[in-house]
């Protein structure tokens, strides 16, 4: 089978006991980056030195067949340089592959900074989406951002430090100056600093300039108030299909959540105008 293990994403004391075993006994590692694997190993204290196999995103579609492979007699520990792989890291495809190669896969969970950053942002936390790493090219974050503008979940995304103050900088264009955030940065680590405010302090604190791996959280959209002026065209066109009025009222009011009464009376007099 294959086993996505979570590797702590800065302070070693984080790696779970069920972590350590399994990279104890562990044959096969799949490795990001098998020097910091190695590394890993010595700072728990693990003596055991299983098949190491590079798998990065630049070579992991390359592996899939050697570790399918393997992970049909075998028990191959994927892991990254830190947090959870899959989660904007490798072993994505690996994992689609083994899911239509009938391959189990499985987990030994572990820290995330999408979560840790969530947690600690002030932010809510019942409703969110991981938008991953921010595009580097001004007219891809510019479109993401529009696409996003009336998104109501907290939204998360990684960024690389010195890019962090033009892409907050780019948020505010479209989210405005006053949108609450966060900028969490070297988290778990011993300099671990989370600045919260509006997005517009922050693009001032970041142009300080910004240090360390760096997760970047924002509220999300205000819920829209519907109103029966932006509905009120659906009842009358039902109307002009042949519905009567009072039936076109009720169904755009159980559709949209807004006043049939209120429908009903601004469609009368939207008729009586024309």
């Amino acid at each position: 089978m294959i086993i996505l293990a979570g590797t702590p994403i800065g302070n070693a004391g984080d790696a779970s006991p069920r972590l350590i075993e399994l990279l104890e006994n562990a044959e096969i590692v799949a490795a990001e980056d098998t020097r910091n694997t190695l590394h890993l190993f010595d700072v728990l204290g693990i003596e055991n030195r299983p098949r190491m196999i590079s798998m990065h995103e630049y070579n992991e579609r390359e592996r899939i067949d050697e570790l399918l492979d393997l992970a049909r007699d075998h028990d191959v520990v994927v892991v990254t340089d830190a947090g959870m792989p899959t989660i904007s890291d490798p072993g994505f495809q690996l994992g689609a592959a083994a899911r239509e190669a009938g391959v189990t896969v499985t987990s030994v969970p572990g820290p995330t900074a999408v979560l840790t950053a969530l947690a600690v942002s002030g932010l809510p936390t019942d409703r969110f989406s991981f938008e991953g790493f921010v595009p580097r090219r001004p007219g891809e974050r510019t479109r993401l951002w529009r696409a996003l503008a009336d998104e109501q979940r907290t939204m998360i995304f990684y960024e690389s430090p010195h890019r962090v103050a033009e892409a907050l900088a780019s948020m505010i264009e479209v989210f405005g100056a006053d949108r609450a955030a966060s900028v969490s940065r070297e988290l778990t680590k011993r300099f671990e600093h989370t600045e919260r405010g509006s997005l517009g302090h922050l693009a001032e604190w970041a142009a300080e300039g910004v240090r360390g791996e760096v997760v970047i959280v924002i509220a999300g959209a205000p819920a829209r108030i519907e109103s029966p002026d932006d509905h009120v065209d659906a009842v009358l066109a039902l109307v002009a299909e042949g519905r009567r009025l009072k039936e076109a009222s009720a169904e755009v009011a159980e559709r949209t959540g807004v006043s049939r009464k209120a429908l009903y009376d601004l469609a009368l007099q939207r008729r009586a105008e024309r």
